[in-house]
């Protein structure tokens, strides 16, 4: 799992790019905007969800000093991924931290996660959720993938 420098800074700029872009989207659907992205199916439509991943109803200032406490232990190992040369880790890690941030930030600000996403049949999610859910995915795969070369 070698990434060179060049390939390591495009992708961590896209991560960048897309925690931008989903305060970008959260301030349109903070503001009433609304589409129909896929028929009836997917639409970007407000939603203010009080409670974790999935709505799992789990709310308060207990939820936000766990998740913060969760974030500083994964920028630790973050760090210590970074320092072990690990850039896959660090990587996914970053995804998950800023995804995480994001989401902890709404929390601190609003009361809610402000999410726009809403898929039908489903819950409703932000791009915070998906760079989550997708760091989360990735890590272990590459946790697979060192297990497999040890």
């Amino acid at each position: 799992m070698f990434f060179t420098t060049k390939k390591m800074t495009a992708i961590f700029s896209a991560v960048i790019f897309f925690v931008a872009l989903d305060r970008l989207l959260k301030v349109l659907a903070e503001q009433g905007f609304k589409l129909n992205l896929v028929g009836e199916i997917l639409k970007f439509n407000f939603k203010a969800n009080y409670f974790i991943a999935f709505s799992l109803p789990l709310a308060g200032a207990w939820l936000n000093a766990a998740i913060t406490a969760v974030i500083l232990l994964l920028v630790y190992y973050l760090i210590a991924s970074g320092r072990r040369g690990e850039r896959a880790a660090a990587l996914s890690l970053s995804a998950v931290i800023l995804g995480a941030a994001g989401n902890l930030f709404d929390r601190l600000k609003y009361g809610y996660v402000v999410d726009y996403l809403d898929l039908k049949y489903f819950t409703a999610f932000n791009l915070a959720d998906v760079m989550i859910v997708a760091g989360v995915i990735y890590l272990i795969y590459v946790l697979i993938k060192i297990k497999q070369y040890a």
